[in-house]
């Protein structure tokens, strides 16, 4: 009777401990983290041309390195657009990111500056009109010196409507 009464215990404090939830974090970038939907201008003499080469919207992601730091960020066009993928120096509590003569770590061996890169919460719109986080970052790329492309658009929504 002992050890129906000893398994019966250890079976009820298994339980009880086996349905405790356990909270997951999130990453020290999680502020500047996502996919994003954007558009490539070019400014050119304080004046920005429109998507220029008529590429419409792509996707690039910005998300946490391994290290898992506040202060740097991968910037990535994900192939979709110069085939970049880049380490930025982030301020995950200001929302800004940039990158001085980054080493690209896909395609091509140049490097990418990045400045007035900046998030901004509920700054845009969806399709739909739905408020949404506004990316915008200006890029140069060593094998195209002087021309500077200006990164901007939405957050992924998730939502066909919004693609």
């Amino acid at each position: 009777m002992k050890k129906v009464l000893y398994f019966a215990t250890l079976l009820l404090c298994m339980a009880f401990v086996s349905c405790q939830k356990e909270e997951i974090g999130g990453t020290a970038t999680e502020n500047l983290a996502g996919e994003w939907y954007v558009q490539a201008n070019v400014v050119e003499n304080g004046e920005v041309i429109e998507d220029p080469y008529g590429l419409g919207r792509f996707k690039i992601m910005t998300y946490n390195t391994s290290a898992n730091n506040a202060n740097e960020i991968w910037i990535d066009d994900v192939k979709n657009f110069w085939n970049f993928k880049v380490k930025a120096t982030a301020d995950a509590n200001g929302l800004t990111f940039s990158a001085s003569s980054a080493q690209n770590q896909r395609g091509d061996e140049i490097t990418v500056n990045i400045t007035n890169g900046k998030i901004n919460k509920n700054g845009g719109a969806q399709n739909n009109g739905s408020p949404a986080d506004y990316i915008t970052m200006d890029v140069e790329f060593s094998d195209d010196p002087g021309t500077i492309y200006r990164l901007e658009g939405v957050r992924y929504s998730g939502l066909v409507e919004n693609d």
